[in-house]
């Protein structure tokens, strides 16, 4: 009846053996890639995004910090697991404001990732041609060094690494 056709008609599960396990296809390497520590968000009108992340949507949100040697003013919403960076120009020759005049309203600039060595993180990525778009790292807003992939080698995301 019913319960034999069902049995005929399931579809074979296969289980991935410890044997095919995927850490086994990663090759070892010096350096580790960490957590999410943030997704940055350029905005037009910071204080209007502060506004509704703390007073629209709840979260704590930290004071307006400047940094010129980045050319933009940044403010942090905990999240919990992670954290969103607003983005505000500071100074015409922000790339923050190049992006806002193409993307009027603002919207999501890059993702930071934190690593557990940074230099051996440049070191293998060079190797690997991915474009790093500074020399030297920088001190990003968290004062640890930070570095910024090329997005054309990263699927069209612009990625920061962070020293964890």
């Amino acid at each position: 009846g019913l319960l034999t056709r069902l049995q005929t008609s399931a579809p074979t599960i296969r289980t991935l053996s410890s044997s095919n396990s995927f850490s086994q296809n990663i090759p070892s390497s010096l350096w580790k890639l960490g957590r999410l520590n943030h997704v940055a968000i350029a905005v037009p009108d910071l204080e209007k995004a502060q506004s509704l992340y703390k007073d629209v949507l709840g979260a704590q949100v930290s004071e307006t910090v400047a940094l010129p040697e980045h050319g933009v003013y940044t403010v942090f919403v905990e999240l919990g697991n992670t954290k969103l960076e607003l983005l505000h120009p500071l100074g015409e020759r922000s790339p923050i404001a190049s992006f806002l005049q193409k993307n009027k309203t603002g919207g999501m600039h890059h993702i930071c990732i934190e690593v557990d060595d940074i230099k051996a993180a440049m070191t293998e990525l060079k190797k690997k041609k991915i474009r790093i778009l500074s020399e030297e790292p920088k001190i990003g807003a968290h004062g640890k060094p930070v570095i910024f992939l090329h997005p054309k080698d990263c699927h069209g995301v612009l990625v920061e690494l962070e020293q964890a």
